[in-house]
């Protein structure tokens, strides 16, 4: 049964016992509300809550728990022998969920089906091809043991399921039940209510907290798993960067050096273009425009952090790569032989940070108390002097926080990357030539053509943990720097 039907039988029985909740309070109280502690209402998602909550915690603790589990079961059938000389027991394991997933295809089921009825075992030669032209996605043999493997997995996820459905169901009539029992007019209902509310909401406010653990922990797991199988100390110290999807990556270089350079280049000249005008645009718009002008400028300044970034990398592409051609070219001054650069991809990418930093920068600005305004006016300073030397330092951990945040938007920016900076790994001095950045080459790892558990996937881990810990160490430093200066304004 799939997963939505399960929580939609959970609905209707939580829906039941909100009905009977309520109309069993009532009767209780011969149709006098007065009587009781509670609305009605009240006694209604009591029985609601204690039927919907606890059925959907147990069926998102098991679609968490029965991976892991039938995972280890699994891997434990697969002998050491079976595991070649270029492989992993990740590796198998990957294709043992993938035989188990063309096993419920209807040309799978019909060669399992004609095995049987001959009697005799699945050719497992037949069942590879008759896969593979069905479109599923084998990437070597299959054998024996990966078979039977396959057809354990999927019998024991099929037999979990079931266990799951009944028990969710059974799980959510019960909490009805005790729910409807509950239903008496001494019964605190309200307090019951309010306080499962206020453990949901709870809950709901952990989810961030959750999510970053598990984005971490996800990352860390798939780092270590590359560093088993690549050395860390070339991955940091190789100028090289040449994946060969060769398997094991003998033959690969995965140096993180040269991304980490066009990464850092990219976004210097993005900053260099954003910064200025942003901060410009901001103070104009805060201190020297009317209310007019600001009402309509401000609106269309924004419209740009509305443009999806495939607009921008094709505004690169076509617009800025051939006019920066035209200017720094051959038939120019001869700096620059392809429209996709550096400076390509940085202009576009400082354009479509201007709103990140004057939208921010206008409302940091803003928000400098008027009494300082008025005393620098008291002490005849003219208002570019307040300016310089009131309103700017006052803002400054406000605006430190709008470069970051544009700083971390450059950094994981990947589709005016592609389009406008090409996809050249170099260490290289010149604005003019093609480079790439560790989002883009996360993409394209990820959608090569290496098996999921291969150094070349799994090196997209190893990329964006370390840009993880990049981006953490710059809110640090930007975190010190914004507590200092403002202890001096408070």
């Amino acid at each position: 049964m799939p997963i939505i039907w399960l929580f939609a039988i959970v609905l209707a029985i939580a829906t039941a016992g909100f009905l009977s909740g309520r109309t069993g309070a009532l009767r209780q109280a011969a149709g006098d509300s007065r009587v009781l502690h509670s609305l009605p209402s009240y006694y209604g998602w009591n029985a609601a809550l204690k039927s919907v909550v606890p059925a959907a915690l147990l069926i998102v603790v098991w679609l968490i728990a029965q991976p892991i589990y039938v995972n280890s079961v699994v891997s434990g059938m697969v002998p050491d022998a079976a595991i070649s000389d270029s492989s992993s027991r990740g590796l198998v394991m990957s294709e043992v969920r993938r035989v188990a997933d063309g096993l419920d295809s209807a040309v799978a089921t019909g060669a399992m089906t004609d095995a049987q009825s001959r009697g005799s075992d699945i050719d497992v030669e037949a069942l590879t091809d008759r896969l593979r032209e069905a479109g599923q996605v084998i990437t070597s043999q299959i054998t024996e043991p990966v078979l039977a493997a396959a057809q354990r997995y999927r019998t024991m996820n099929a037999t979990g399921y079931a266990i799951m459905t009944g028990l969710a169901v059974l799980v959510a009539l019960a909490g009805a039940a005790w729910g409807f029992r509950e239903a008496r007019p001494a019964f605190r209902a309200r307090n019951t209510v309010e306080q499962g509310v206020r453990a949901l909401l709870i809950g709901a406010a952990s989810i961030a907290i959750l999510t970053t653990v598990g984005i971490v922990l996800s990352l860390v797991f798939n780092t270590v798993e590359f560093f088993r199988l690549y050395p860390m100390a070339d991955f940091f110290t190789s100028l090289e960067w040449a994946p060969s999807f060769s398997g094991r990556g003998g033959s690969s270089e995965l140096g993180i050096l040269p991304l980490l350079w066009g990464t850092f280049y990219i976004s210097l000249v993005a900053l260099l273009v954003a910064v200025p005008i942003g901060l410009f645009a901001a103070i104009y718009l805060s201190e020297y425009a009317s209310k007019r002008v600001r009402a309509v400028a401000k609106p269309l300044l924004e419209i740009l952090a509305g443009i999806p970034t495939i607009v921008y990398g094709l505004f690169a592409l076509l617009t800025v790569g051939p006019l920066l051609l035209t200017v720094f070219g051959r038939d120019g001054l001869g700096w620059m032989q392809s429209a996709s650069a550096v400076m390509t991809a940085g202009l576009v990418m400082g354009i479509m940070l201007i709103p990140f930093v004057s939208s921010l920068s206008d409302d940091i600005i803003n928000a400098v108390p008027q009494a300082l305004r008025d005393g620098s006016y008291g002490l005849g300073a003219t208002q570019s002097e307040t300016i310089r030397q009131v309103v700017l330092p006052a803002a400054l951990p406000g605006i430190v926080g709008a470069i970051l945040l544009a700083a971390s938007r450059a950094i994981g920016e990947t589709m005016i990357v592609v389009l406008g900076a090409g996809a050249a790994a170099r260490l290289s001095l010149n604005p003019f030539e093609a480079m790439t950045t560790v989002t883009a080459k996360i993409v394209s790892q990820l959608t090569g053509d290496a098996d999921f558990a291969s150094p070349e996937a799994l090196v997209a881990f190893a990329l964006g943990m370390t840009l993880f810990l990049i981006t953490l160490a710059l809110n640090i430093v930007a975190l010190y720097i914004v507590r200092k200066y403002r202890e001096q304004y408070e």
